[in-house]
């Protein structure tokens, strides 16, 4: 029997990918403004970047891998994977805005 995904949590799982895509790119111009000086970033956000990676799609595979493993549908599986990389990028465009409306010092 095929398994029917309701449209509204495919529709849900669409726009929160969308999201994080438009955080994901806002984060990537406003961290490669700083590393060619239009803006001053943390000292340490070069660090920052490389490392979290590897800590924000562990989780996410570890969600995605214990919404499997409970049974859920594809779209909460996915939309499990999603959470963590999103908060990560929501975090990362809002932080690197505020920074960005500071003065140059």
């Amino acid at each position: 029997m095929p398994l029917a995904l309701p449209f509204t949590n495919l529709m849900a799982l669409y726009w929160q990918t969308g999201l994080m895509v438009a955080e994901a790119q806002t984060v990537m111009t406003l961290r490669t403004l700083g590393m060619m000086g239009v803006l001053t970033p943390h000292p340490l956000e070069n660090q920052r970047m490389v490392t979290e990676k590897s800590v924000a799609f562990a989780q996410a595979a570890q969600a995605a891998t214990a919404a499997a493993m409970q049974g859920k549908r594809p779209d909460e599986v996915a939309a499990a994977a999603l959470q963590p990389i999103r908060r990560r990028t929501r975090a990362n465009a809002a932080r690197l805005t505020r920074a960005a409306k500071r003065p140059k010092a």
